[in-house]
């Protein structure tokens, strides 16, 4: 597998550039981010120290809530952290990161699968959002570290391919489950999964064209034709929730202007004030606001306007965010990354996925 060398300095260049995408229009120079940076930043550096205070450093778990000795509650918490611009070994929070790291890579198993047991229903979510982490760690570790970081990340890898490829009905075909063997696909598991191939090919991972394609049509199997949202086995359940991990999905692979998008994103800005109350509120908070920012111009600008204003008057003073049954450093790891989505730090984030990458 190769590496993708993801400099602090390119990531210095792209923070804050306020370059639009192409065919996009750029945020208003006075977007929300811009007029509540300071504010925000000091949320989100109160959010990643109530995180480390959570750990159990013994066991590099995070024993809060259901969970929390999860390899995906502990990969998110990586994911928290590199979004913010901080890299593995260095400065305040490199050991944080590589202890993230090393949790991974000591749960990642010979038929590799990344998951510690503490999964739930399944263990490909955990598996699901660790590879993604791995992968964009991948470039900015120590040399010792890559070298076992890529035997694990290619074996991860695989296990998305096997998965997806397994014979399903042909409705849930290019999607994914619970279990590496499922014969059925949600698209909540399907939208981490994406991700993380998406995330393995542009780091050099062989990721068939047609791998992309088949999960990219399955995303859109899940649209409502008419309303525009996306559900979660059919085309309405979880819609309020859903609909942006479904838009995030379809954008890192290029797809911006396609008209379903177009529609989708719509429903969602008159849709997004129902999300307060949801029991997948962070979750859709975090998909929505990663969505609209790869969207741009008044997407990004109308969201960010509330949801900053809305979330930094519900940070508790300890720095984390109401817990929901996933616990508080689940809900307080989405709302650091979907603060930090300006920073354009996670390389599969702040990619243009348009250009051609066949070669």
């Amino acid at each position: 597998m190769n590496r993708r060398h993801f400099t602090a300095t390119a990531a210095g260049a792209l923070l804050g550039s306020g370059l639009p995408r192409p065919g996009h229009a750029a945020a208003a120079p006075a977007d929300a981010f811009q007029r509540m940076r300071r504010e925000i930043e000091t949320s989100v550096n109160r959010g990643l120290d109530y995180l480390l205070s959570q750990e159990d450093r013994e066991s590099g778990t995070f024993p809060d809530g259901a969970y929390g000795r999860s390899t995906g509650i502990s990969s998110l918490v990586g994911l928290a952290l590199l979004s913010t611009g901080h890299r593995p070994g260095v400065g305040k929070y490199g050991e944080a990161i590589d202890r993230r790291i090393d949790f991974a890579l000591r749960h990642s198993k010979e038929n590799g699968l990344i998951e510690s047991g503490d999964h739930g229903h399944g263990p490909m979510y955990a598996h699901n959002i660790s590879t993604l982490f791995l992968s964009e760690c991948s470039g900015m570790v120590s040399p010792e570290r890559q070298k076992r970081l890529d035997p694990a990340l290619a074996a991860g890898t695989k296990v998305l391919l096997d998965a997806q490829a397994v014979r399903k009905d042909p409705d849930h075909q290019g999607g994914w489950r619970y279990f590496p063997n499922s014969t059925d696909s949600d698209l909540s598991c399907s939208g981490w999964a994406l991700m993380s191939l998406r995330s393995a090919k542009l780091n050099g991972a062989p990721v068939p064209k047609e791998a992309i394609d088949s999960a990219v049509n399955y995303v859109l199997r899940r649209q409502h034709k008419r309303n525009g949202h996306f559900g979660y086995m059919g085309d309405s359940d979880h819609a309020d929730t859903l609909t942006g991990a479904a838009l995030l999905s379809l954008c890192v692979c290029g797809k911006f202007d396609d008209p379903m998008v177009i529609k989708g994103a719509d429903w969602v800005l008159k849709n997004f004030r129902k999300l307060p109350g949801n029991q997948f509120e962070y979750y859709g908070n975090y998909y929505n606001a990663q969505a609209l920012f790869q969207m741009g111009g008044t997407y990004w600008q109308t969201y960010s306007d509330w949801m900053y204003e809305h979330y930094l008057a519900k940070q508790e003073t300890d720095g984390d965010w109401e817990g929901t049954s996933y616990g508080r450093v689940y809900s307080t790891s989405m709302m650091v990354l979907a603060f930090t989505v300006p920073y354009r730090q996670l390389p599969i984030y702040q990619r243009d996925e348009r250009v051609d990458e066949e070669a």
